[in-house]
């Protein structure tokens, strides 16, 4: 007869090291919020100043203020909320199933490339996911991040790695959403500043009130990392695609995209 201790599903050092702290295996406390040494954390890496060199790039921002689509603060918002819903949500999926450390990194870095049809914008996820892995591998050094950088030399993609770089210092799949949905909009926020010469304040008002969606966004793509690869989101913004290409081949630009 078997013992009730027989049919128990294994306990994993993880679940060991979460429950003498109080934490669940994701890292979060019984309640669902995130400890506070995870916040300060995804502060340090959803900074704009943390050294992954997203301020180089507007987010398709510049050629949306050239085209006249982009003028004052509430075409910004439109812009922004626009980007959030669909490149947005497609980069907060594949970094929260990044931190989930349940799939193949080489993976997702597939799904990334096949998510991204611009050859432009591939080629700036991936420069930017090799200076992320720079500034991660010295900040929150990781066995997964060494492996990445040694299969994809030339850089994976910035929102696997990101994701990567959540897991390494401790995040779970819901910061790094939230982080990847920050990005998404902050970067041609601040870009917009620029280009505009916009009042710095209103930026950030316009920010503040696109928190709603950063949040809803990071929860629909946290859920869908639950998933199978092919369920992750795979939202489509052709104008982004088309507008990327046609910016790449600018002879000046204040932005490297």
């Amino acid at each position: 007869m078997r013992r009730p201790e027989d049919s128990a599903d294994p306990v994993t050092p993880a679940d060991a090291s979460a429950a003498a702290s109080g934490h669940a295996p994701d890292g979060h406390t019984p309640d669902g919020e995130a400890p506070a040494a995870n916040i300060a954390s995804l502060l340090v890496l959803a900074d704009g100043r943390f050294p992954a060199g997203s301020h180089a790039h507007s987010g398709g921002a510049e050629a949306a203020v050239h085209a006249g689509r982009v003028t004052d603060a509430a075409t910004l918002a439109d812009f922004c909320r626009g980007r959030l819903h669909t490149a947005g949500l497609t980069a907060a999926g594949l970094a929260a199933a990044a931190a989930s450390g349940a799939h193949d990194p080489l993976h997702l870095d597939e799904a990334a490339d096949a998510r991204t049809p611009s050859s432009a914008l591939r080629r700036v996820s991936r420069r930017l996911g090799r200076q992320l892995m720079r500034a991660g591998r010295t900040v929150w050094p990781s066995a997964a991040l060494d492996e990445l950088a040694r299969a994809r030399p030339r850089g994976a993609h910035q929102p696997v790695v990101l994701g990567l770089v959540a897991l390494a210092a401790g995040l779970g799949p819901p910061e790094a959403a939230h982080a990847a949905a920050y990005e998404g909009v902050s970067g041609p926020v601040t870009a917009a500043v620029r280009l505009l010469a916009l009042d710095p304040f209103e930026a950030s008002a316009v920010l503040a009130r696109l928190t709603p969606d950063i949040a809803r966004t990071a929860e629909e793509a946290v859920r869908a990392a639950h998933g199978p690869l092919d369920q992750l989101p795979a939202a489509a913004a052709p104008l982004l695609e088309i507008t990327a290409e046609d910016h790449a081949a600018w002879p000046v630009r204040l932005f490297a995209s």
